[in-house]
């Protein structure tokens, strides 16, 4: 780095970059388009788009900025990061609102066209000093005409004013890639891939892009450093960045293959959710049929029908898609057929908070329909892991003849994180359990493998196996529809062992799991950030555990005898305590602390630990 005079190069081991904006302002992209390549140079990554509440708000407006955090490290990361070391503010509502997510001596980009009387008005600034008003170091400030500077360079390409507008994050991208090394031929080949239809505005894009490179490389951008994080222990493998929805979407269409079924999709779009329907719809090719339905009880229903058919039925929603599927989802219980219930979850009761993120439904998964309807349920721990927990929610659903809900939230269906492809040869079996030769022209629905409780299940025309299915209670023995009370608490006995019997992994124990003082319980996308807790309490001396739940219905045989293995538990959780009543349910006499977090947002890393060392 010769070429850049004085300015030192700085190798670190882990960086936190903060993306902010109006909604329009293409934050989301500017950090998707750094993460890829930061994923493609071998770094670990962990994302977090974090959308505005007020999706349409005016622009300018406090309410309408939305932010985009990238968490990179030399080996494996497990959270976006509680504060960043560089925040990219393109107007001055992104630096009011996104400056408390900034470490102290955070390096600030911001646009100071973007910063005008108008704008500080908006933002609700009392003085035209907005850095001082905010106590902001100005050496720390990489403050740059960006509109203005955008505006000159696309000034010959017939441009109209806000098309040019549009580019002003691909300026600020390549100010970042300057500051942290990044080849920016890594940035065109993705803006060239994205834009392969209307190349002149890939090539303006990337226009932009080098232009902001450059002007960080002329001016050294007021920084005592440029950084380099290097990957030291890469493992060889083909990797991508990809985020929870995306990877749900290929763990859904890798079952159906494995599994040698069709794989049928039936949903309404509802945020957080939609990015699934978007992404299965791409994929015609693979037999994936999806229909985007008109409201969330006929996006179930059609996957009903299809799982009847004989395809590897999946319906997507949110919590309050859930609410209204729970008739349609009982109908799967009761006709013991198979459908995977994707519940990205979001934040709040009724239509709440759409773009935030929170654990809120766990109990709904759960308890929430009528009469006793079991259902297992998986909760994935990452972006990455959605892959795995959508993969495994499938074959649960064909192997055993059930309704299974895979849970997701906000946080990780949009973030993102570096995912090695796998290999679909050693990806586990996927056995349908279809009906026997033997049991041709004698076929009962309700006959059941004596081993895992799961009825045998028969295609509609296969000749020699005709039956009946409907929501009323029907003959254990015939299939016919019976009011007998016996038969009815047989039956309802029956479908919750056959959900018991599923065989499912012992939970898992990091850190300190032999001399532990305080073990940390969590379910789902909390595990990142619970991990980086329990290494964080370890490095202070504390002896620490972490058992964290992918498989809530049914729990790990392991359970309890963890939960008592340790002197003090405590379950942490974004609801009011959901997990840990379920626990007290399951456990004679168990009463754990509790950690509870309902704020629409990812738990802080060091919220945890302080909460820890001044309880424990």
């Amino acid at each position: 780095m010769a070429e850049q005079g004085k300015l030192e190069v700085k190798e670190l081991e882990q960086v936190v970059v903060r993306f902010s904006g109006d909604s329009g302002d293409g934050m989301q992209l500017a950090g998707n388009i750094f993460s890829t390549v930061s994923a493609t140079v071998g770094n670990g990554i962990s994302t977090f788009p974090d959308y505005p509440a007020d999706i349409r708000a005016p622009q300018g407006s406090l309410t309408g900025v939305s932010g985009f955090q990238v968490h990179i490290g030399e080996g494996k990361v497990y959270t976006p990061g509680d504060k960043c070391d560089v925040l990219v503010a393109m107007n001055a509502a992104a630096l009011k609102t996104q400056y408390k997510y900034a470490k102290p001596q955070a390096t600030i980009i911001i646009d100071t066209d973007s910063f005008g009387a108008s704008d500080l008005k908006k933002a609700a600034f009392q003085t035209e000093d907005y850095l001082g008003e905010m106590g902001i170091d100005p050496d720390r400030v990489i403050q740059c005409p960006l509109t203005k500077m955008v505006k000159d360079c696309l000034k010959d390409t017939g441009m109209d004013n806000k098309a040019q507008l549009k580019c002003r994050n691909m300026f600020a991208l390549g100010i970042v890639c300057w500051l942290f090394n990044r080849d920016i031929s890594l940035v065109n080949n993705f803006l060239r891939e994205k834009f392969a239809k209307k190349p002149e505005i890939a090539e303006n894009n990337i226009k932009v892009v080098q232009a902001g490179y450059d002007y960080g490389h002329n001016v050294h951008a007021s920084v005592p450093a440029t950084y380099r994080i290097e990957s030291k222990h890469k493992v060889a493998g083909r990797y991508m960045d990809i985020t929870g929805n995306k990877a749900t979407a290929y763990g859904l269409i890798a079952a159906a293959e494995k599994a040698g079924m069709r794989l049928f999709l039936g949903s309404y779009p509802i945020t957080p959710a939609t990015d699934i329907l978007h992404e299965l719809s791409k994929h015609k090719s693979l037999g994936v049929i999806t229909v985007q339905c008109e409201d969330e009880i006929s996006g179930c229903a059609t996957a009903i029908g299809a799982s009847f058919a004989g395809a590897l039925a999946v319906t997507s929603t949110s919590g309050p898609g859930i609410c209204l599927k729970s008739e349609a989802m009982n109908l799967a219980v009761i006709d013991e057929l198979p459908l995977v219930i994707v519940d990205v979850q979001r934040g709040g009761p009724s239509t709440g908070l759409p773009t935030k993120s929170e654990q809120t439904d766990l109990l709904q998964a759960l308890y929430g329909r009528n009469g006793e309807s079991p259902m297992p349920v998986i909760a994935a721990l990452s972006p990455t892991d959605c892959f795995d927990a959508a993969y495994d929610a499938s074959r649960i659903a064909v192997e055993h003849l059930t309704p299974v809900i895979l849970l997701t939230d906000a946080f990780i269906a949009n973030g993102s994180a570096a995912w090695m492809l796998p290999d679909i040869n050693k990806l586990p079996e996927i056995k349908p359990h279809y009906a026997l030769p033997e049991q041709k022209d004698k076929y009962t629905p309700y006959e059941r493998d004596p081993k895992t409780g799961a009825r045998y299940w028969a295609i509609p025309g296969t000749e020699g196996y005709t039956h009946i299915l409907g929501g009323l209670e029907k003959d254990g023995k015939t299939g016919a529809i019976s009011t007998d009370p016996e038969n009815h608490s047989m039956m309802c006995r029956l479908r919750a062992e056959k959900v018991a019997r599923i065989e499912v992994p012992d939970v898992e124990v990091f850190g300190d799991k032999d001399d532990a003082e305080l073990l940390l319980v969590g379910f789902g996308s909390t595990f990142g950030h619970l991990y980086s807790a329990m290494e964080q309490l370890q490095k202070m001396g504390r002896k620490v555990a972490l058992a964290q739940f992918r498989y809530i219905n049914p729990l790990p045989k392991n359970t309890e005898e963890v939960m008592r293995r340790y002197p003090k538990v405590l379950v942490a959780e974004q609801n009011l305590g959901q997990f840990a009543s379920y626990l007290r349910t399951k456990i004679d006499g168990f009463v754990p602390y509790q950690y509870n977090e309902v704020k629409g947002q990812p738990f802080q890393v060091n919220e945890i630990v302080d909460y820890v060392t001044q309880k424990f």
